[in-house]
């Protein structure tokens, strides 16, 4: 029992210090409101997408920015979608090409991987910048991966542990769909 004691508290305070807001992440989470208000007062909308873990975050995350923060946002996990775009343009192109029937020109793109070194989230960040739309990332391991200079915002968390990343992101995430909800007040 001390054993598994010792691991709680040692990952109660790992988390703990992972989860506190720096200035830079603050700054970050304003633009990011700031561009939330944007994109929905140009009648624009918000597309998020994940893998796994992360794509649970992203549907989370859209349903409660459309109906809580008043703001359309969609994600793309309808087994429908994955496994036809899977089929027809491979899994590393899916969200790409999910990207390239779905967005408008000033929508705003969200992708979730911790690793950030997922093929499918690279392909869809460059076609992304290629079309213009403006580009978060949510990744994690220290900010060493290719989805991570990809975007205008990027939001990385200092881990390589896949529960504290995407906690971390959900967090984040979430904060900015309580400012949405606590600003129509």
């Amino acid at each position: 029992m001390k054993k598994i004691d010792k691991f709680i508290n040692n990952y109660n305070k790992d988390f703990i210090k992972l989860v506190s807001l720096d200035k830079g992440t603050r700054d970050k989470i304003i633009k990011f409101y700031q561009l939330i208000i944007r994109t929905k007062n140009k009648g624009n909308k918000i597309i998020i997408a994940g893998n796994g873990g992360s794509a649970a975050i992203a549907s989370h995350f859209s349903v409660d920015m459309t109906k809580n923060g008043g703001v359309r946002c969609i994600n793309f996990n309808e087994s429908d979608l994955l496994t036809c775009f899977s089929n027809d343009y491979g899994y590393e192109n899916w969200l790409k090409q999910a990207i390239k029937f779905y967005a408008d020109q000033g929508d705003l793109i969200i992708l979730i991987s911790a690793s950030g070194n997922s093929e499918n989230m690279v392909n869809a960040a460059n076609y992304s910048k290629k079309m213009k739309n403006f580009l978060i990332t949510f990744t994690g391991f220290n900010g060493k991966n290719k989805l991570s200079k990809k975007g205008n915002i990027n939001f990385v968390v200092d881990s390589k542990n896949y529960n504290f990343i995407e906690n971390i992101h959900q967090y984040w995430l979430l904060i900015l769909v309580d400012i949405m909800s606590e600003s129509k007040k």
